[in-house]
């Protein structure tokens, strides 16, 4: 896919000098103080997503480091009061938002700069964080640079990959543009790796530094494996069950999944696919495949008990910015096939604690695949050095570095 050309856009912030771009922030260099943060995003939990589980975990970690925390974001539906436990330093701020095609029950943001300035007027905050690139965030992003204050952003969700899977590939260029725009505008994006880093600098998207994500191990861990799961799964202790874990939709390239799956169970017939989640392939999926375990969505210890009593996990995704869900495999003991991108590269070495396909290379997948569920010896042994690997990820460690980038903005203004 052609992307744009790396031109200047108007009215850009400063870049950062190269030779800053990548460095960690001192902690100790920083005096710690109380920050106002701002946070603005178009998905949070209860909603199921890589984008609301990692904002989640930002709100909650800068609210337990003494941070007050306005966090913003659409309404979702006339019952949405709120889904945070209100608490000391924290202001939930709901604005008005319009369903999202194909999204049932989710809502979008609408353009709010009134609403943000007024709020902002006596009490404004430090810093801001953007992670979604709507009306909404655009709106706060106008007000934020408006009132001088200091915007990071976050680059979560590949928008310009995900049109092709629509049939809208001949819109990439211009949702490029756009994103790039949104981003140049910022004084830095935050983005999950090196190879993502790498990429959007090199299109020109400005200042790009990396926040890493982490995992929890105590939550996602072999010990929960469950042998009354794998009995309803029609599966002996030592019979393969292949997971995938994410929305069940064409952007995620389920196809490929399928077809791994089949070259899979040609080598070992009794393997069987479990997919937990749920999205608009899933009936598709129930009528095309009715031998497919489509296990529905789960979430917390019950989606744990899932991940450990399984022993492959297929992650196919060519459009994630990162994939959560390959970290939680990891830390659950899976033996995960992935393409040389993304969370795979960052975290997987091929043949030792994962499989890495060629990117985009679907026989390559489907192959590495094939070959490992024949040998139960290589997968137990990926998924024994994929948890030693998980254990030294840790979201604690990420969000001291957040912290650092939030204060060392916040006093930059």
């Amino acid at each position: 896919m052609q992307t744009a050309q790396n031109t200047r856009e108007p009215d850009p912030v400063a870049p950062t000098p190269a030779s800053e771009l990548n460095t960690t922030p001192n902690l100790a260099a920083v005096p710690q103080q109380r920050l106002r943060i701002a946070m603005i995003t178009e998905t949070f939990p209860p909603e199921i997503n890589g984008v609301a589980h990692t904002l989640h975990q930002m709100v909650k970690s800068m609210l337990e480091r003494g941070h007050e925390v306005h966090l913003i974001r659409p309404r979702q539906g006339k019952a949405d009061q709120g889904t945070l436990t209100p608490r000391e330093g924290l202001h939930e701020q709901l604005t008005h938002g319009l369903p999202i095609p194909g999204y049932p029950g989710l809502h979008f943001g609408l353009p709010a700069r009134g609403a943000i300035r007024k709020a902002w007027k006596d009490n404004p905050p430090d810093v801001v964080y953007v992670a979604t690139e709507g009306l909404l965030g655009g709106s706060v992003l106008s007000a934020a640079r408006s009132m001088g204050i200091p915007v990071i952003s976050g680059f979560h969700t590949n928008f310009h990959r995900y049109s092709q899977y629509y049939g809208l590939g001949f819109m990439a260029p211009v949702i490029s543009r756009f994103l790039r725009r949104f981003h140049h505008r910022t004084h830095c994006t935050l983005v999950p790796t090196d190879s993502l880093r790498d990429e959007l600098q090199a299109q020109g998207f400005g200042t790009c530094r990396v926040l890493a994500r982490g995992v929890d191990t105590r939550l996602f861990n072999p010990a929960r494996r469950r042998t009354d799961l794998r009995a309803q799964w029609g599966l002996e202790e030592n019979e393969p069950a292949v997971i995938y874990v994410g929305r069940l939709a064409a952007e995620k390239n389920l196809d490929l999944a399928v077809e791994a799956f089949r070259a899979m169970q040609a080598r070992q017939p009794k393997a069987r696919f479990i997919l937990v989640g749920d999205g608009p392939a899933a009936a598709e999926l129930r009528e095309h495949h009715p031998d497919l375990i489509l296990a529905g969505v789960h979430i917390g210890e019950d989606l744990a008990g899932y991940y450990a009593s399984g022993d492959i996990f297929l992650f196919p995704s060519t459009s994630d910015t990162f994939g959560n869900v390959v970290l939680e495999a990891m830390a659950s003991g899976l033996a995960v096939v992935s393409y040389d991108y993304a969370a795979g590269r960052q975290h997987l070495r091929h043949g030792e604690s994962g499989m890495l396909a060629r990117f985009d290379d679907a026989e390559h997948f489907k192959a590495l695949a094939a070959e490992l569920v024949a040998e139960p010896h290589t997968w137990k042994h990926l998924g024994i050095q994929a948890r030693a690997e998980a254990e030294t990820v840790d979201w604690r460690c990420e969000h001291d570095r957040l912290e650092a980038l939030f204060l060392e903005y916040a006093q930059a203004k």
